[in-house]
């Protein structure tokens, strides 16, 4: 499963931000796209309430179907568009049950004609779609009405008076006897009953049928029609009622697994305290807030919107954004996330990005496209379903046109066989298995701060054998302090050497030049020329000369190490720190030592992957002797140093030949490469670069080593789950067309069939949302 560079996404950045910059929020790459899904079988797939439309491209008109709620009706549309000439792209989000039409005016009237024609109704969007002026998700529920209640066009009102209706028929059916009156209406009452609660399953269906395509409206709609022609009316009323009322409660329930992040939205408060021009306080909407205003909070109340902490300390309880049990301390130059809760001291911060663009929005809209995609196994089932749907159907008519000749049926007798057949084969509970299960997983997963972009690696992940690991920011601190720096030219002046250095230091994102800048803390200099010397260190002129501030590689390749400086290194190295060299044209000026310590969760990280049976490796560019040091105090038997991004990226090839599937986990531009040439990528979001976290796969929000192994946990009982629901689906169903075949189920039967399997799976699936994490 080796990514190309199509796989590295692009980011949905914060204004202003900067991918070195530690106060910015860490933005969240967006998952792949919806793909096209081809699948005929379908019924309830799991909708979400409209939620934000994916990013379209620039001038693209953004619609709305509302009962565009399942893989065949996608596909329906998309074949419908196909034929309209002038489209550029196309984007669907089944999610939010939107498409984004790239195309000329006219010619999206053209499309929006041809959807019309498919049988479904569109509603253009807003410019920018439903995210444009709101956090992600905040649109679920608009557009809802009695007529579209999650796309089954049958509010609960209807129902109810339909299956009070086929309940009457049932009754009339019965008491009627001899008498033709009682009869016809009880015909009238089944009739109605079947309008009330399937005028939308008959619409797709007849349009279905109408272009040779056999879904589950096509089945549904000639078994009730057929069974309502050979006299069985009460049958074909309840039949179409409890499949509707089926249907809204498989679409409700799944909603709980799409909708399980959503509730993350009101976390964020509609208003905020903004300090004014004449320095008062005045409550504004967050989503008018602009950048840079300074916003108030105070004790127990949540942060209104991401920034960057101008007065004041506080703990903050950031479980919401990042998983956390416990509040972290925070003071002036930390960052604040919208969502978390400040829960001792008032503070005041900077806003550093608006209400649509903060770190929770864009936790909610990353989970929500991860939902929009399919994993491996829906994948196969839809396969699966478009084959036995059409198989079922040609069945059906075998029976109905063969038993009468091979069985001595009465013809009657053979048709209503057939008919049973049909509805028992509904392939409700397959389709639904999978989907559901996997957004209840996403949803957990974004829960406990991790975010996984899609189904694929949600499943893939149980499949790992290795793990190789970065050293700094993912098995250390990533915090390492400045312990000890020498000066090796003597006779020179120490403070224009150390102000060099910092004037370095200062320009790079690297958490060691970050600890050299803060341990020197000195007034820069100004640096022309700079240059990031990726795996080795920067380069830069300070008074019109050329220095370098780097590794011992860097040092080794520019020939200006001596067996004294060797020995200073070897020294430092012992000890566990990462040293630094000054240097420039003439020589190494002097020498800087830093440590980090390796964080608490770590050590139980590693001894929970090796009980998983993957084994763990350590990547870095550090050197080798203080890569063991680490990698000793962490558990980890196998060590790589002085790694360069290539480097990292061979070794990740090797892994991948000796182990088989190799994940990869890091936080810095350099991992970047390895990352995507990973099996699976997992980026650190609190400390790690943009570009980290757009080529991993897995978003571990708060930096904890644990989340890898419980990842892979729940990645494991996810698949049991899905192989679960596909086995009681599949079996169900096996069970009951055995016996529809040898004549001993009826149409109640069967429905009843159909959706106890149907809610049995959903409810499978869903059990992963209840699921407590280990660690």
């Amino acid at each position: 499963m080796t990514k190309t560079p199509t796989d590295i996404l692009p980011l949905n950045p914060a204004p202003d931000s900067c991918a070195a910059d530690a106060c910015c929020a860490p933005a969240i790459a967006l998952a792949p796209p919806v793909e096209a899904r081809e699948g005929d079988a379908c019924c309830a797939s799991p909708a979400a309430a409209p939620g934000p439309a994916r990013a379209a491209p620039a001038g693209a008109t953004v619609l709305r179907i509302p009962a565009m709620d399942c893989a065949v009706e996608e596909s329906d549309i998309r074949r419908a568009l196909d034929k309209v000439p002038g489209i550029r792209s196309l984007n669907f989000q089944l999610g939010a049950r939107t498409v984004a039409i790239s195309a000329p005016d006219d010619v999206v009237a053209l499309a929006v004609k041809a959807i019309k024609s498919a049988g479904y109704d569109s509603a253009p969007l807003p410019a920018g779609g439903p995210a444009a002026d709101a956090p992600a998700g905040a649109h679920a529920g608009d557009d809802h009405d009695a007529h579209d209640d999650h796309g089954h066009g049958t509010g609960v009102k209807r129902l109810a008076a339909a299956l009070v209706l086929a309940i009457g028929a049932e009754g009339l059916h019965y008491i009627a006897g001899d008498v033709s009156a009682m009869k016809y209406l009880g015909l009238a009452v089944a009739a109605l009953a079947i309008w009330l609660s399937g005028v939308e399953t008959y619409t797709k269906g007849i349009k279905a049928l109408m272009r040779g395509r056999l879904n589950i409206n096509a089945l549904m709609s000639v078994a009730v029609t057929g069974a309502f022609i050979i006299g069985q009316w009460p049958e074909a009323a309840m039949v179409m009622a409890l499949y509707a009322i089926a249907e809204l409660i498989e679409a409700r329930a799944a909603d709980r697994a799409r909708n399980a992040i959503k509730g993350l939205v009101a976390l964020a408060p509609e208003e905020a305290d903004v300090l004014q021009a004449d320095k008062s306080w005045k409550a504004v909407p967050s989503k008018s807030v602009p950048l840079e205003a300074i916003v108030r909070i105070r004790p127990g109340e949540r942060v209104p919107l991401d920034g960057v902490i101008t007065e004041g300390r506080s703990a903050i309880n950031q479980a919401p954004v990042t998983g956390e049990s416990l509040p972290v301390d925070r003071t002036i130059g930390d960052p604040v996330f919208a969502g978390t809760i400040n829960e001792t001291g008032e503070l005041q911060f900077r806003v550093t990005a608006a209400a649509s663009n903060t770190t929770l929005a864009r936790i909610i809209h990353a989970v929500e496209e991860a939902q929009g995609t399919r994993a491996p196994t829906q994948r196969f089932v839809d396969r699966f379903a478009a084959i036995y749907t059409p198989a079922v159907f040609v069945l059906a008519l075998a029976v109905a046109l063969l038993s009468p000749w091979l069985a001595g049926l009465d013809w009657l007798d053979a048709i209503y066989k057939a008919l049973v057949l049909l509805v028992v084969a509904c392939p409700c509970a397959l389709v639904i298995s999978t989907p559901v299960t996997v957004v209840s997983a996403l949803a957990v997963a974004a829960r406990r701060g991790i975010l996984i972009k899609g189904g694929t690696y949600l499943e893939e992940a149980r499949k790992l054998k290795a793990i190789a690991l970065d050293k700094t920011g993912t098995i250390t601190e990533g915090k390492p302090k400045l312990v000890e720096w020498k000066s090796l030219r003597e006779g020179d002046d120490a403070g224009p050497i150390s102000r060099i250095a910092m004037s370095l230091a200062d320009r790079s994102d690297h958490p060691v030049s970050k600890a050299i800048a803060q341990g020197l803390s000195l007034p820069v200099s100004a640096v022309s020329s700079f240059a990031a010397l990726a795996g080795r260190g920067t380069q830069g002129e300070v008074g019109g000369r050329t220095y370098v501030l780097g590794n011992h590689r860097l040092i080794e390749e520019r020939k200006q190490c001596s067996p004294d400086i060797e020995a200073v290194l070897k020294a430092h190295e012992e000890q566990g720190r990462t040293v630094t060299l000054l240097a420039d044209d003439d020589g190494v000026l002097a020498i800087f030592a830093v440590a980090d310590t390796i964080k608490d969760s770590s050590r139980e990280a590693i001894a929970e992957l090796k009980a998983l049976g993957v084994a763990p490796v350590m990547l870095t560019g550090d050197n080798v002797a203080t890569a063991r040091t680490i990698a000793a105090q962490a558990g980890i038997d196998e060590v790589r140093g002085n790694l360069l991004p290539e480097d990292k990226l061979a070794e990740i090839k090797s892994l991948k030949e000796r182990h088989g599937m190799t994940g990869m986990t890091g936080d810095g531009i350099n991992d970047a490469p390895a990352l995507a040439q990973s099996d699976i990528g997992f980026a650190m979001g609190g400390m790690g670069t943009d570009i980290a976290m757009e080529a991993a796969d897995v978003v571990v929000m708060n930096d904890d080593l644990r989340r890898i192994p419980e990842t892979i946990r729940l990645s494991r009982r996810t698949h049991t789950v899905l192989m679960q629901n596909i086995s009681l689906a599949l079996g169900i169903k096996a069970v009951f067309m055995v016996l529809a075949i040898f004549g001993t189920a009826t149409m109640w039967m069967a429905v009843f069939a159909d959706m106890g399997a149907t809610l049995l799976v959903v409810a499978n699936g869903l059990r992963l949302m209840k699921v407590k994490a280990k660690a």
